[in-house]
């Protein structure tokens, strides 16, 4: 297959009010160009609706009938990141959407539940394709974590396929990994041949995010500059890391809401910053305890990477080089949209988004619903 132009989407967990937005050119293997990107921004009512619908999803937790805000939410986010993807077309300098041979729409993830021994996971992501593919008059792949639980995976994560294509052109032996830090942090390590391991780490902004707005001090540690200034609590610190998560064995994934910014209660600002942000570094470095291999450098997307604390202590707690994806020529905040670009475009091809080492889906899977205008 010729490579085609595709757009990605992805919106995180973190709800920072943007949809990430971005274009690219490839074959679902590796990357011939890397087209426009933006944030688009949802309006007010689109975000506080986004808020409450999360909230909502909490209290539902898979028992019983959906709760009826899943509908408005999943018409207002698909008509705003229907119309994202047109403007970003435009700013493209292309003609039409004639020219976009498939949009990537991962939906927003409003509730997560990996699997256990007893039971099948479950997950939730709200997005109408048929309804973008009808406003675009383009195909729409969606929907792409669904089949993966419903064999017996994690469903998440989903980047490893796309992150390993982006290690060809930079690393290929087992030094490197690449870490995502969005709402949950997530890992893929290639071995340089055949083997690929991805799985969540912790948490990552989520926690810290939610501990800065509760106290009204915006919407984030913005340059980390509020855990800078303060001091680990180093015994609560071990407590939490205690938890059996960081050490079980992959493949395993996480919610947004598994660790909250509770750990922090009973903290003041500065010290609840540094120690959920310690925490969050430190998590990283019992998931590379648990690689075969452990690599001497992470190049870190998503917005974590913005946060010099967290980079800082990464380097410092789980001993590792930390370095921004952007040093590589990459997009660090596009990483995660460019990925559904290229999923969508392997949906298309009928080639597998998830493996056994990275999902834990029995045998290699293809994912991914298509919807035709």
């Amino acid at each position: 297959m010729k490579p085609i132009w595709a757009v990605g989407l992805m919106t995180g967990t973190v709800l920072d009010g943007n949809i990430d937005v971005a274009l690219i050119k490839t074959d679902g293997e590796s990357v011939e160009t890397f087209g426009a990107y933006t944030l688009a921004p949802y309006s007010e009512a689109t975000r506080l609706l986004l808020e409450e619908t999360l909230r909502q999803a909490r209290s539902w937790n898979f028992e019983g009938p959906e709760p009826s805000i899943f509908k408005d939410a999943e018409e207002a986010l698909t008509r705003a990141q229907s119309n994202a993807v047109q403007e970003l077309v435009k700013s493209a300098g292309l003609l039409s959407m004639d020219e976009i041979g498939v949009v990537g729409f991962h939906g927003q993830t409003v509730l997560h539940r990996a699997p256990t021994n007893e039971r099948l996971g479950d997950t939730r992501q709200l997005g109408d394709g048929q309804l973008m593919a009808g406003i675009l008059g383009t195909k729409v792949a969606y929907d792409f974590r669904t089949a993966d639980v419903r064999a017996g995976g994690q469903g998440a994560p989903l980047a490893a396929i796309y992150h390993t294509a982006l290690l060809h052109g930079v690393d290929r032996s087992s030094d490197s990994a690449i870490l995502n830090l969005g709402g949950v942090g997530n890992i893929t390590w290639w071995d340089g041949k055949d083997l690929v391991v991805a799985f969540d780490t912790g948490p990552a902004n989520a926690p810290l995010n939610d501990f800065i707005k509760g106290l009204g001090l915006g919407e984030m540690d913005r340059d980390g500059a509020l855990g800078a200034s303060g001091r680990v609590d180093e015994t609560r610190l071990e407590r939490l890391l205690q938890h059996p998560y960081l050490t079980a064995p992959y493949p395993k994934s996480l919610d947004r809401f598994d660790f909250t910014s509770a750990m922090a209660d009973g903290l003041d600002a500065a010290d609840g910053a540094a120690t959920l942000s310690a925490f969050t570094a430190s998590a990283v470095g019992k998931a590379l305890d648990l690689l075969p291999h452990r690599p001497k450098r992470l190049i870190v997307s998503g917005g974590g990477r913005r946060n010099p604390t967290i980079m800082a202590m990464i380097e410092s707690r789980a001993g590792v080089q930390a370095v921004s994806a952007d040093t590589f020529g990459w997009r660090g905040d596009a990483v995660e949209a460019e990925c559904f670009a290229f999923l969508a475009v392997r949906t298309l091809r009928g080639l597998p988004i998830s493996f056994p080492t990275t999902t834990g889906v029995p045998r290699e899977q293809t994912g991914g619903r298509l919807a035709n205008p």
